[in-house]
């Protein structure tokens, strides 16, 4: 059997008296977009923090690629494009900048970059379309702008797995397409994504698959299964099925 590229096994985590994630399991496979979808304080952001191995869970196991998250961080497999308000945006940084952040890992302790690093970083840049705004400070971007930039760090860094929390929120329908497109092409070439989304409508022509979440799995599966209104009211608290 082939080993999940993100294995979380039966995690719970508490902030305090507080329940973020009660006894979570989630398999997704390598080559595969996994859209992540609840409500906001559903436990989708600890989730990925505990992936990324930010948080440590009170019991249960993570791993990415078989490896423990913090060893998968170091050794560059994990890339995150994080949300908007996570984000400082008055740091003194170009896009240039914060893409060739993604190229740490590569760099040595010297963090002195290399013609290849500048290489990657310019791929990237290309990649996602903001090649022309490569000197402008992070802030100045639009939302869909600054999302891009950050999924350009990702493609710099060379990461096969790639986190995105709520990566259309606030953005244009040119950066949701160009991401969506970017995803899929990933996917394509063997990185595994797990996409938290509220944008219900692009999540067929995004995802492989879908997970419903409240602070663990209730539903995993095609998309079109978990979209199915009796479905999306376990999650959402609604009676979606009286509103028809």
């Amino acid at each position: 059997m082939t080993t999940p590229a993100i294995h979380v096994e039966d995690v719970t985590v508490h902030y305090g008296q507080v329940l973020a994630l009660d006894g979570a399991t989630v398999a997704v496979g390598a080559g595969r977009v996994c859209g992540l979808i609840g409500m906001n304080g559903s436990g989708k952001s600890t989730l990925f923090k505990t992936i990324m191995g930010a948080v440590t869970p009170d019991k249960g196991t993570v791993r990415v690629n078989g490896k423990p998250p913090t060893t998968a961080r170091k050794a560059g497999i994990l890339g995150y494009v994080p949300q908007s308000e996570d984000v400082d945006w008055s740091f003194p940084l170009s896009v240039r900048d914060v893409v060739l952040t993604g190229r740490y890992g590569h760099m040595g302790f010297t963090r002195r970059p290399r013609p290849a690093d500048h290489d990657a970083v310019e791929h990237a840049l290309e990649k996602v379309e903001l090649t022309e705004y490569a000197d402008r400070q992070i802030g100045q971007l639009s939302g869909g702008q600054k999302k891009r930039a950050f999924v350009a760090r990702g493609i710099a860094q060379e990461a096969t797995i790639l986190l995105l929390d709520e990566p259309f929120a606030g953005v244009d329908k040119r950066s949701e397409a160009t991401i969506i497109r970017l995803l899929r092409e990933l996917a394509a070439e063997g990185a595994t994504i797990l996409v938290s989304t509220h944008d219900l409508q692009t999540l067929p022509d995004l995802a492989d698959e879908a997970i419903l979440f409240l602070r663990k799995v209730l539903l995993h599966g095609p998309p079109a299964d978990v979209l199915q209104p009796e479905n999306l009211a376990m999650a959402f608290g609604l009676n979606v099925l009286e509103r028809k």
